[in-house]
């Protein structure tokens, strides 16, 4: 006798719960007309006065059993889904968003490809400290067939008391070397005024974990045609990355490429805590290429080839790491740059790991 009265009650409920259904969805399509009349008229979608009034009306009106804040914050969620739908669909859609463009972003820095299933290796020192020094880096570079030389020349350090980098002096090292071996400079820009000034020197801007939400720079960036490295912050969620690069892009900039490199967490073994899942979930939320940096993820040399598998596996398009021909006296981050044999037996042991598929990639002996 129970069963049969919850039978009867539960399909009581499947009837209202239809009913309401219909009634939410009528109410929807109201509130689409409201916004196409809004639109035609020029007036704002959202209008707090009417919300307010609304729920007046249904506080006052309410019976219970629900209690009138229970109520608010179920019809407020519907009041928000409502001016959701007001929205052109096509504004909705992020720039950078696979919704808006379903298809890779492919970014071409001096012939080599980024972003079409090939995967590329950024690497350099940490700081430019000096013509001999960065020359040196280049030429294992280039002996490894490789394109795209990392090193910083303004450096946004923790203490104002460590090394700050050569400025300007730094990109014009870079560009001279990197003539030389006719390879791609990747270089940190920190302030909005040196965009300009950096397009002479640099073949990809640059825009550090610091800066990731440093709003100015970030357009500054998306008004020049030079594409753009853009490294998540340091605390950041995957959203607040997505929508950095969408500051970038809104201005005009479409070559954008995201860096994972590790976010600060409560676990001191490493540096940083790379979050690996990033990547799939910046590739399938974006059309843009990813990289993982692994040097500043991990801060550990005996763990930059295992971080750089797992990113090439989980689907990285390159991976980034900092190579110094004498770490013991670099400038900055001497514990976890890698010297020239280190980077020569890292680059073997990831070409033979049969992870890393190398793109365009023309060997070169010196």
């Amino acid at each position: 006798m129970a069963n049969i009265q919850i039978d009867e009650l539960r399909e009581k409920l499947d009837d209202i719960n239809l009913q309401l259904l219909d009634l939410i969805n009528e109410r929807a399509e109201l509130a689409k007309e409201i916004g196409r009349v809004k639109k035609a008229q020029g007036i704002n979608r959202f209008d707090p006065v009417r919300e307010r009034k609304m729920l007046d009306l249904l506080s006052e009106k309410n019976r219970g059993p629900f209690d009138t804040s229970t109520l608010q914050h179920i019809f407020k969620e519907i009041f928000k889904a409502s001016l959701e739908l007001q929205e052109d669909d096509h504004r909705k859609a992020l720039l950078v968003s696979r919704k808006r463009q379903p298809d890779n972003t492919v970014i071409d820095i001096k012939g080599e490809k980024i972003g079409n299933g090939g995967q590329v290796l950024i690497s350099g020192p940490c700081a430019v400290e000096s013509y001999e020094q960065v020359a040196e880096v280049a030429k294992a570079v280039k002996k490894q067939g490789f394109k795209m030389l990392r090193g910083g020349a303004f450096k946004p350090r923790t203490s104002p008391y460590d090394f700050q980098g050569l400025g300007e002096e730094g990109l014009k090292i870079l560009k001279q070397v990197a003539d030389e071996y006719d390879l791609a400079v990747v270089s940190e820009i920190v302030n909005p005024a040196d965009i300009e000034m950096a397009v002479k020197y640099v073949d990809v801007i640059q825009i550090g974990a610091r800066n990731m939400q440093n709003f100015e720079l970030l357009k500054a960036a998306g008004s020049v045609d030079k594409p753009v490295l853009l490294k998540r912050g340091l605390s950041a969620t995957i959203q607040e990355f997505i929508n950095a690069a969408e500051y970038i892009v809104s201005n005009g900039n479409t070559q954008v490429m995201l860096c994972e490199r590790g976010i600060r967490t409560y676990e001191k073994a490493t540096r940083n805590t790379l979050d690996i899942t990033a990547v799939p979930i910046l590739k399938q939320e974006t059309h843009l290429p990813v990289l993982v940096d692994v040097t500043h993820s991990t801060g550990r040399k005996d763990l930059l080839l295992p971080a750089a598998k797992a990113g090439l596996a989980i689907g990285a398009d390159g991976i980034m790491v900092e190579v110094h021909p004498d770490p013991a006296v670099a400038l900055s981050d001497a514990a976890q740059q890698l010297d020239i044999p280190q980077y020569e037996k890292f680059v073997d042991d990831l070409k033979a790991s049969g992870l890393f598929n190398p793109a365009k990639v023309t060997p070169s002996t010196l």
